[in-house]
């Protein structure tokens, strides 16, 4: 009986050879998002040592592409990328030292202006206490520059923007005490609820405006100051700081507020040019 030929059969293996071009592929890319990343944030010596990492692992070997293996990046490649990267965000070192030197300048000055408001602040609080007039008159250090808070009390009999002889002192007090800080300075009149129609003060309006006017009158009999630096104003009614219900409440309403307004309202701009 004749044997039968036994038949050789062969496995067929798929090819992989596109595995090697692949890998290359993914080396790449990976690298690439490597670079990328490093250069979103630009250090010199960090970039440099990413850079010479990448050539050692990719050192002679060439990608799917056929592309020869990267060149070494010398220092001052990487300083001129760091200067496109840092030029594309609109700054420069020379600028950010700049804006620096400039930040400590205004730094400097609103501190010494606070030191100065706080000087006057100490000395007008000495002469309250001195005078026995702690009810009558206060102050306070804001962002807006020293509030000095006078009750009409302490100044003006009832429905009157005369200032009692007394009160002169007071003032004569406060315009010394102004001379050594060249700001500017505002002084406003207050009064109540309680309406007034009389021949010289048909309204608030008058009443309040004429007691401002007469107090920075007798501020201004200081001939060290500078009047273009002073400016008064009445507002009536209209900006009350406690209720108009009570007696008392009407008391703190009726006052003249002077306020020594900051040169630097911020670290970073004067409120306003003034002349020396």
């Amino acid at each position: 009986m004749a044997k039968k030929g036994r038949r050789e059969h062969h496995e067929e293996h798929v090819d992989e050879s596109w595995l090697i071009p692949y890998a290359d592929l993914l080396t790449l890319l990976l690298a690439l998002f490597i670079v990328l990343f490093a250069s979103s944030k630009v250090d010199a010596k960090k970039f440099e040592q990413i850079m010479q990492s990448f050539n050692v692992a990719l050192s002679g070997g060439v990608g799917v592409l056929q592309q020869p293996a990267p060149v070494p990046v010398n220092a001052k490649d990487v300083q001129s990328i760091q200067r496109t990267v840092t030029k594309g965000t609109g700054k420069s070192d020379n600028q950010e030292e700049e804006k620096s030197e400039e930040q400590k300048k205004f730094e400097a000055a609103y501190q010494k202006e606070t030191n100065d408001l706080k000087q006057l602040q100490q000395q007008i609080n000495d002469y309250i206490v001195q005078h026995k007039m702690t009810d009558r008159l206060q102050t306070k250090l804001s962002e807006e520059g020293l509030m000095i808070t006078i009750l009409d009390n302490a100044l003006f009999a009832s429905g009157s923007a005369t200032i009692r002889p007394d009160a002169r002192e007071l003032a004569k007090e406060i315009a010394k005490q102004l001379v050594p800080l060249p700001k500017q300075v505002t002084v406003t009149g207050h009064t109540d609820t309680m309406p007034i129609n009389t021949y010289e003060f048909p309204s608030n309006w008058d009443l309040s405006t004429k007691r401002a006017t007469n107090f920075l009158k007798i501020l201004l009999e200081n001939k060290s100051l500078d009047p273009s630096r002073f400016s008064a104003t009445g507002k009536g009614e209209y900006h009350p700081v406690a209720t108009n219900a009570t007696p008392e409440g009407r008391a703190k309403n009726r006052r003249v507020e002077l306020m020594v307004l900051r040169d630097f309202t911020d670290l970073h701009q004067p409120t306003k040019k003034t002349s020396n």
